[in-house]
């Protein structure tokens, strides 16, 4: 935690010239970009699988009309039919998988009074008038909603429900995409994955509660990294 704490304090030395006393949270950022530009080659990889699976489509329906009355064959022959093809339904789920420890080191950075046995000094960072190591509630408690922290958070959240918004219809879109590929054989390649796949529109709704809830550094993490998530998906999955 310590190297990690003066790795980030070095680099928001670095910009603030540019950034001044948002220096630390354009370091965030940046860290952000970077973990995101090392799991970029898996969410090709990813992009590539979900292709391949939708071009399954036609063959698993196939499989559903010779064995609708036996669920468990079914269900072998399906998953048979994707280790033949090097498919793994559940490929998209890594590059989000690996971004967790990032995270969590950025969450529990920000949230530690102490690193290394010394006082966080990350925490008197700021971006704009909100402290990085502070929350929704402590804006609300320092000024309400438009005061100098609060208005900080209502920028983030407007960012928030835009990307949310167009993920949304990203999710829609490749959903409709899929089922459209997948004809008239209905269900699901995978037990349980069906309701999974309803879901995933709304997921990027729940970014709004994670980021009244944590630390505003962690936020910033999560913000820039649903962004960035939904450019490449917007461009992978074209």
């Amino acid at each position: 935690m310590s190297v990690f704490a003066s790795l980030v304090e070095r680099l928001a030395d670095l910009l603030q010239p540019l950034f001044g006393v948002s220096a630390a949270a354009a370091a965030i950022v940046l860290f952000t970009a970077f973990v995101r530009l090392l799991v970029h080659p898996l969410s090709r990889a990813a992009a590539r699988g979900q292709k391949a699976r939708t071009a399954l489509q036609p063959r698993i329906a196939e499989l559903r009309r010779r064995h609708g009355r036996d669920p468990e064959k079914l269900r072998r022959a399906v998953l048979e039919l994707h280790t033949r093809e090097k498919v793994s339904p559940l490929s998209g789920c890594l590059p989000s998988l690996l971004q967790v420890p990032a995270f969590f080191l950025m969450y529990h950075l920000f949230s530690s009074e102490e690193i290394g046995g010394r006082a966080n000094g990350l925490l008197d960072h700021q971006l704009f008038a909100a402290p990085l190591g502070g929350r929704w509630a402590d804006a609300l408690g320092d000024g309400g909603v438009f005061g100098g922290a609060g208005v900080v958070y209502v920028g983030l959240f407007a960012v928030v429900a835009v990307v949310a918004w167009f993920g949304y219809r990203l999710s829609r879109r490749m959903m409709v995409a899929q089922s459209a590929t997948a004809g008239v054989g209905g269900g699901e390649q995978v037990p349980g994955l069906g309701a999974v796949t309803k879901v995933m529109p709304f997921m990027s709704f729940f970014t709004l509660v994670s980021v009244a809830v944590m630390p505003l550094a962690a936020a910033l993490y999560v913000v820039t990294s649903t962004t960035w998530g939904l450019v490449e998906r917007a461009v992978l999955y074209r």
